[in-house]
């Protein structure tokens, strides 16, 4: 599928036009869709590169972290392959949640985002990571280098958040957290979502 250049018009798609980032896979961009006030899940129409209301959260869980997507990355063959319990990636770019000590309230900005771990995740049959990373300059937590360095109890509310936010009452959770994985599988993941859009949309 070729690359629809329209988007370079005006702005840059926050998953086409954008790089992945300044180390990929260690340190990466990460556009953010959601902030942890939020109590509505947004996210980019794949077509303007816009921010849309997807739906109110049925649930009074809210994101624990900075939530949204690692520019020109794909979750296609390659990314599923890395989850044996799942039949393909989900065909989304690579979800990413930053941990910030300071407070951030808004959405649609970028952030250069450290990579320390990451949730297996699988979504009807389909792979659905969600890449943990540290916002770079942070304070607090600005020299994490691993998902172990961070305090139990936050990767602990990013796993409920994860294994409910698509809950609807009286049905079973669609989405699985099957485990959290430290940095270099993160590493491997991000690798692979690179190269599964390299294979999608051409360099």
């Amino acid at each position: 599928m070729p690359f629809p250049q329209k988007f370079f018009r005006w702005r840059p798609h926050p998953w086409h036009g954008l790089e992945v980032g300044q180390d990929p896979p260690h340190l990466v961009t990460a556009y953010i869709e959601i902030s942890p006030y939020d109590l509505v899940k947004y996210e980019v129409d794949k077509e303007t590169g816009y921010l849309v209301v997807d739906r109110p959260q049925r649930t009074s869980s809210q994101p624990p972290a900075l939530y949204g997507f690692i520019p020109r990355t794909y979750c296609g063959d390659q990314v599923g392959r890395l989850t044996p319990e799942a039949k393909r990636g989900d065909g989304d770019p690579l979800d990413i949640c930053v941990i910030s000590e300071r407070p951030i309230d808004k959405s649609e900005i970028l952030l250069r985002a450290r990579v320390v771990g990451g949730l297996r995740c699988v979504d009807h049959d389909e792979a659905d990571d969600k890449i943990v990373a540290v916002l770079q300059n942070d304070n607090v937590w600005g020299e994490v280098q691993d998902i172990a360095e961070l305090p139990a109890a936050l990767i602990e509310r990013l796993r409920h958040y994860f294994a409910t936010y698509k809950l609807i009452p009286g049905q079973p959770s669609a989405l699985t957290v099957l485990g959290v994985y430290g940095c270099e599988e993160a590493f491997t993941v991000v690798r692979a979502a690179m190269a599964d859009y390299e294979l999608e949309y051409g360099g």
